[in-house]
């Protein structure tokens, strides 16, 4: 069950709905728009931009402190994370155009004679599944080998990669739910460079760096004249850069200046005349519609039209990358502190591909109201994780994980808990009933809590399966997404598009919960009675709909 990672994806779609009209941008107006997001933000961020248009490139470098502008500029190569798949998509393509395969080869047909790669009764996982995120593999190999969380990849080689197929079980047919997944695609990464006969860094440069100009960028052979940027968790520390096994670096071991991504997006938009133009141009063709994706590439629809997004974080940077074609412009942003935990680079990177869009605020530290401090003490169990003991004490709130030291928590004015010596995040979750329970978000994950140091109250009454069936009904979300609602034996049940079926315990009137994935299901009725509309929770975000069929 991934839900939040759809709904994400569908709440991206849903806030493109209105796009505002096109202007070429000055370098002044977008180090005013980066400035009014960024300057004194809590995380101490830096950040390269650029809005790329076909007669003019507007750049800014800044950072939240300006006492450290010097920790970046145009010679510094950023962790460019996942938005290095969408370059892995670019090389499976080339390969694709020159004969070498397609997407409807299976997995196991472009990896080592004899490997064994799971399938789900009889039906193999296809290239287009794994450029799609509907593999049905898990999102992490089961013998990763990580010493520490702050270099996940660092022990893990092609062998140990390719073993883990063997451990791995699909739950459904591929192609059939979207699961985001870094083992498919440092499988397709190692598979792309073998089927090339060659190493991963080499095929990027010869086939991708090299023609589009892209001269600072590297995966381990640092170029003359680039300096490898420092990455920063949102707490102001250096942290640790990522390695991985060169084969493998597909996944997201790409640096990268920002001129670099400048040449990238020009690439994609046409612009530069080299070979792998139209390789770059078929990564942008849809291959899936739940949620709309290209070859590695999120497809978010505006009104009349469709611009190509993704987004990358490590354990010290984050990135976002936006095409759209049909206006001709480009958006490049690239930050030396992780963002993953406080939802990565959407605010300021939608707001430069649509300036309608809202920009978002810098967050500052701010006092906790001490009433919500004493509603959140307790304990707590995190779903398929450990238990927490959340207290509040002088004005702070402390969370003591368990086996674990215990963590001072700041707090921000967007409402947010955050560790002061780690990156991660506590969001505060009222829900119907008027108690408090949280989502736990780290390394690009939300964990929900569900508190278990109070008595259970009353059960509510048993609902008929007339009464549940008045709730029933689909509900869109977002374009391409919505959450069906049906009474099935005595039960209400929700699926979203793509997805499962889970099922709905009443809370409260009209209030539904499936705690194991910190959802929470609001249903508003009209001025006669009838259930017009539900919101869903989840993870601090809401996604509202109206009720159709």
């Amino acid at each position: 069950m991934n839900l939040r990672l759809a709904a994400i994806a569908a709440g991206m779609v849903a806030v493109l709905a209105a796009p505002g009209p096109a202007r070429a941008m000055t370098d002044a107006e977008l180090a005013a728009v980066v400035h009014q997001r960024l300057h004194g933000d809590r995380t101490g961020a830096c950040m390269a931009v650029a809005v790329v248009e076909k007669d003019r490139v507007a750049r800014t470098f800044q950072c939240a402190d300006d006492a450290d502008a010097a920790r970046i500029g145009p010679d510094a190569a950023f962790e460019i994370g996942s938005v290095s798949k969408t370059m892995t998509a670019t090389l499976l393509a080339d390969l694709i155009a020159q004969g070498q395969g397609s997407l409807d080869d299976t997995l196991a047909s472009w990896l080592p004679e004899g490997t064994r790669v799971p399938d789900y009764r009889g039906q193999p996982i296809l290239l287009r599944h794994v450029v799609t995120h509907t593999s049905g593999l898990p999102a992490l190999p089961s013998r990763l080998g990580a010493a520490g969380m702050d270099d996940p990849y660092a022990n893990l080689d092609p062998d140990a990669l390719l073993a883990s197929l063997g451990d791995a079980t699909l739950a459904s047919a591929p192609g059939t739910r979207f699961e985001y997944s870094n083992f498919a695609s440092m499988v397709l990464s190692y598979a792309v460079a073998r089927r090339a006969g060659t190493d991963f860094e080499t095929l990027a440069r010869e086939r991708l760096f090299v023609p589009l100009g892209m001269d600072g960028a590297y995966i381990h052979r640092k170029p003359k004249g680039v300096r490898a940027a420092v990455g920063h968790t949102p707490n102001g520390r250096p942290a640790p850069a990522w390695n991985f096994a060169t084969d493998l670096a597909g996944v997201g071991g790409v640096r990268a200046t920002l001129d670099d991504m400048v040449r990238y997006v020009q690439g994609g938009l046409g612009w530069i005349d080299a070979p792998i133009k139209s390789a770059l141009q078929k990564t942008h063709e849809p291959v899936s519609q739940q949620p709309p994706m290209g070859m590695n590439w999120m497809l978010a629809q505006l009104r009349d039209h469709t611009v190509l997004m993704h987004e990358g974080g490590t354990g010290g940077f984050s990135s976002f990358v936006s095409l759209d074609p049909q206006r001709q412009r480009g958006v490049v942003i690239l930050s030396d502190t992780t963002w993953n935990s406080i939802g990565s680079l959407g605010s300021l990177g939608l707001h430069l591909v649509d300036d309608s869009l809202p920009l978002g605020k810098p967050r500052r530290e701010a006092p906790a109201d001490p009433a919500l401090l004493a509603a959140l003490a307790g304990d707590y169990q995190l779903q398929g994780a450990m238990k927490m003991t959340l207290r509040g004490h002088d004005g702070r709130l402390y969370v003591l994980p368990e086996g674990q030291p215990e963590l001072a928590m700041g707090h921000d004015d967007a409402g947010d808990f955050y560790p002061l010596e780690l990156d991660a995040v506590l969001r505060p979750q009222r829900k119907a009933d008027g108690s408090y329970a949280f989502t736990w978000m780290q390394m690009g994950g939300a964990i929900p809590a569900t508190r278990i140091d109070r008595a259970p109250k009353a059960p509510i009454p048993v609902l008929t399966a007339a009464a549940l069936a008045g709730y029933a009904g689909d509900y869109p979300l977002a374009p391409g997404f919505a959450l069906n609602v049906r009474e099935e034996g005595g039960k209400l049940l929700a699926q979203a598009t793509g997805q499962g079926a889970f099922p709905l315990d009443a809370v409260a009137k009209d209030a539904f919960e499936a705690a194991a994935y910190g959802i929470e299901i609001r249903f508003l009725r009209d001025a006669d009675g009838r259930v017009e509309s539900l919101e869903l929770h989840q993870g601090g975000q809401v996604l509202r709909g109206k009720r159709g069929g």
